[in-house]
């Protein structure tokens, strides 16, 4: 018979539904079975989200001619933000959480958002950012900051740890040795990130470079008369 080590969430857990009367077994369930429901929302909601928008934004450059107007400069930026957002998401999916992990994932997170700050600022002057790419900048926002948070708060403790306030903080990254992602899963999660995230990004580098083969910041023109016809004067644009 194989003994489950309780770790200190879950000992917490077990103690505070015992102080509230007998335990049922849908308690326990939904109590302990937390973090293995947030890894199916990482798995089934916020990578093909992530995903989704980001091929999205993708096909949004594609059409302002990102190649002939803000370039190479900022297809570099693109990969950056991608790199950066994947990394809270395949932490979470692949390795223990511990103080290492969210302090990781802090750091992605700080850093895509002013990458993504960087990028609006460099390709406004450039292409034409309709609504519909705000919005979907929008969404590629918020999913490194909904998986740092939901790793935050099912690792209580380990997040805790880092302000020294509970126990020493363990910065090692090691992978999952308690219930793994299974070999189908993560040969799934690596193809759909090669595929729906890798090749449209690096596709567009590739367009870009061949245009316009350097690094340079290309002159600000008004290139954001190259995307669609505007349907009206107005329109709205990040600060």
């Amino acid at each position: 018979m194989t003994t489950m080590k309780l770790r200190a969430p879950d000992r917490a857990t077990l103690l505070r539904l015992a102080r509230r009367g007998p335990l049922r077994p849908r308690d326990l369930r939904r109590s302990l079975g937390a973090e293995t429901a947030a890894r199916r929302w990482l798995l089934g909601a916020v990578m093909p989200l992530w995903l989704g928008a980001g091929v999205a934004d993708w096909y949004q450059h594609k059409r302002t001619r990102i190649e002939t107007t803000a370039g190479p400069r900022e297809s570099l930026m693109h990969s950056l933000m991608l790199a950066e957002a994947g990394v809270p998401v395949a932490l979470g999916l692949l390795c223990e959480v511990n103080a290492g992990v969210l302090a990781t994932s802090a750091g992605a997170l700080g850093a895509h958002s002013a990458t993504a700050a960087w990028d609006v600022r460099y390709a406004d002057k450039r292409r034409r950012i309709a609504p519909v790419e705000q919005h979907i900048h929008s969404l590629l926002e918020v999913v490194p900051l909904m998986a740092t948070s939901l790793l935050a708060v099912l690792h209580w403790d380990q997040a805790r740890a880092l302000t020294g306030r509970q126990q020493r903080p363990d910065f090692r990254l090691r992978l999952k040795s308690r219930d793994p992602l299974p070999p189908r899963a993560r040969a799934g999660l690596l193809g759909a990130f090669v595929i729906f995230g890798a090749l449209p990004y690096a596709e567009e580098m590739y367009r870009c470079w061949r245009a316009r083969p350097t690094l340079k910041a290309q002159p600000t023109t008004d290139g954001r008369a190259a995307g669609p016809p505007r349907t009206g004067d107005a329109e709205h644009r990040d600060g």
